[in-house]
């Protein structure tokens, strides 16, 4: 599917207006109509993820990249990712490669 049937399958499940929308992620009401129904076809990275946000999902869902719906709880933990350190994301890091290699070491493998 690709970012025009996306778009309107996102808002019309929000139940917004094209207003609505638009006033949300800093746009124009025509100019996400024009997104809709496919008339523009190269909107900024910006205004994509302004979208993405507001709909909460990911830029590569939303231009139809990937068909899985990431989950909520997914994109929040990414969110908050960002406000941390390099460092902090480090500590991230170890503590996800520990947990893969337990989850390994229980399931049999080394």
């Amino acid at each position: 599917m690709d970012l025009a049937a996306k778009l309107g399958e996102f808002r019309q499940r929000s139940g917004q207006s094209l207003q609505q929308l638009a006033d949300a992620v800093g746009a124009s009401a025509s100019y996400i109509l024009d997104l809709e129904h496919g008339k523009i076809v190269d909107p900024s990275l910006e205004l994509l993820r302004k979208l993405a946000a507001h709909f909460r999902t990911t830029v590569a869902h939303l231009i139809g990249e990937t068909e899985e719906e990431v989950p909520e709880e997914f994109i929040r933990i990414y969110r908050d990712l960002d406000t941390l350190t390099e460092g902090e994301r480090a500590v991230i890091q170890d503590v996800i490669e520990a947990l893969k290699k337990r989850k390994a070491q229980a399931e049999g493998g080394v």
